[in-house]
């Protein structure tokens, strides 16, 4: 779907939709467990749809609305194939039930679409060659089949928390404790909070150790005694927080400050892009606000913004310090591209022009929100990229005044 959009000064209250990185592991936690878990405020975009699907196929009685969840137990053995596990465009999903259905059912055959497939898994496929367990890639799919058996796992910190993530989903269920070592700094760390909290919640407990995590063995995911609620999601209130920065108005509901997502920290880093002078952001821990952050320091006019620390960005759905940087730039913004950073200088306005979202959700949402403060129309090829994280974002666009249509 490509969309022809107008500049238009977006007005009006708006509630983001659900965070995608709690309700990954509240889907995953209550389809470990024994019995009925309640999860409010799912939205089912393409990636929460992917880890419903992919726990179905696990055993777990999940809906497609979501919602309810009657747990698989986690404790049926092997499976008497392994189980076929589509993640889509997921890598959430993906990297996160690689070690779960190890656990569960001596491995899977995982695929998926775009660029899924060809993300790093360097991680894993050490670590489990290490312990003797096939992991290859064959036909666009990886099949991963042995026994996850319970010991120290030594993993870089710096390359994505969603290989620290999988491990901490599966290794509880082992028949004896393990630890989880890094070898470097950890980046993203509050992703790895988010996910303790959410085990704590279906009664999993980890324990923070000088070198990492230790995992006692033999624990059972338990379904959540109370309602889990899923908060409003920071990384996609980024998008309406710098559509504010460059000259919008828009009241953003709900948002719990409280939240243990690590991307809160926009509420910080917009604060700091509103007073003049040059801005250095580091992004290593939270990589995904980096569109966002690029989108509102092209419009700080005459002034200077550094995004360091944002290597990680080129293994994303698409190569984002590429992608960032060329479509802005054909809107006349001026970007610099580093191999791991962005130098950002910014302008009064941008121009119109044709411009693309190479299928990412996080870049089509940025030029959605530049193109209120380009001098002509824009047309956003591939818009529908919205899909994966944030379905209800044109309509949300719509509501707030935005002007757009399709453009063949």
């Amino acid at each position: 779907m490509n969309l022809a959009i107008y500049p238009h000064i977006l007005q009006g209250s708006i509630t983001p939709p659900p965070s995608k990185s709690q309700a990954h592991r509240a889907i995953i936690c209550a389809s470990l467990a024994q019995g009925d878990s309640l999860i409010l405020n799912l939205q089912l975009s393409v990636d929460i749809h992917a880890t419903l699907s992919c726990m179905r196929t696990l055993g777990a009685n999940a809906a497609e609305h979501g919602g309810i969840i009657n747990g698989c137990n986690a404790r049926q053995g092997r499976f008497p194939t392994l189980p076929e596990l589509d993640c889509a465009e997921s890598g959430s999903t993906l990297r996160f039930l690689i070690p779960i259905a190890l656990a569960v059912a001596g491995g899977g055959v995982f695929s998926g679409r775009g660029r899924l497939m060809d993300r790093p898994q360097k991680p894993y496929a050490q670590l489990f060659a290490e312990r003797g367990i096939r992991f290859e890639r064959r036909g666009g799919k990886i099949e991963v089949e042995g026994e996850l058996k319970p010991g120290v796992f030594r993993i870089a910190g710096n390359v994505s928390s969603q290989f620290i993530t999988g491990l901490l989903f599966a290794l509880p269920l082992l028949d004896g404790d393990s630890d989880i070592e890094l070898t470097t700094d950890l980046e993203s760390a509050g992703y790895i909070e988010s996910t303790i909290v959410a085990q704590r919640l279906f009664g999993v407990h980890i324990e923070r150790t000088e070198k990492g995590w230790h995992i006692q063995g033999n624990q059972h995911y338990q379904a959540a005694r109370a309602p889990v609620m899923i908060d409003a999601d920071y990384s996609n209130a980024a998008f309406y927080i710098m559509a504010n920065g460059i000259g919008n108005d828009i009241n953003i509901c709900d948002l719990n400050p409280e939240t243990c997502q690590g991307d809160k920290i926009i509420t910080h880093y917009e604060a700091m892009l509103d007073r003049p002078g040059e801005v250095v952001i580091d992004v290593r821990q939270c990589p995904d606000l980096v569109p966002a952050l690029a989108g509102r320091a092209a419009l700080r006019p005459g002034q200077v913004t550094k995004i360091v620390n944002a290597a990680r960005l080129r293994i994303k759905e698409s190569d984002r310090l590429d992608t960032v940087s060329r479509e802005l730039n054909k809107l006349g913004a001026r970007v610099e591209q580093k191999p791991d950073a962005l130098i950002i200088t910014g302008v009064e306005q941008l121009h119109g022009g044709v411009v693309n979202s190479h299928n990412d959700h996080r870049i089509a949402m940025m030029l959605a929100m530049v193109a209120t403060r380009c001098s002509e129309r824009i047309v956003l090829q591939d818009a529908g990229a919205v899909a994966k994280s944030h379905p209800g974002f044109w309509e949300h666009y719509y509501r707030l005044g935005g002007q757009f249509g399709i453009w063949d």
